[in-house]
């Protein structure tokens, strides 16, 4: 069987490693994050009860990618407040920690989130 190369399947990959040792709890929830060529999306999730404590997608600001991002950042971040969560696990998807997955992590942490 033939291994795909295309830069989707690359990035599966990438994540599926991460996600090996990566896990969320109740009281540090996994902040997982997607994005697509329009949008970016953030949750909280408990891996052990497969629950999303919170989440925050770009539709609901909309503008230009990365104040999008950063957008998405702050709102995760104050939705967790209200649930109780500080600290989280950060997972980026298998996407480059640069451009907008970083402004989202650096939002999420200027926002009140530790990880």
């Amino acid at each position: 069987m033939a291994t795909s190369t295309t830069k989707h399947s690359l990035r599966i990959r990438r994540h599926a490693r991460v996600r090996a040792r990566v896990t969320g709890t109740k009281e540090r929830p996994r902040l997982a994050v997607f994005k697509s060529n329009r949008f970016i999306s953030a949750q909280l999730i408990d891996d052990v009860a497969s629950k999303t404590l919170a989440s925050a997608h770009g539709r609901e600001f909309g503008g230009a990618k990365l104040a999008q991002a950063e957008a998405v950042g702050k709102s995760l971040a104050a939705r967790a407040k209200k649930t109780g969560i500080t600290t989280v696990v950060f997972d980026r998807g298998g996407y480059a920690y640069a451009a907008r997955v970083k402004a989202l992590a650096d939002a999420a942490r200027a926002g009140g989130l530790a990880f």
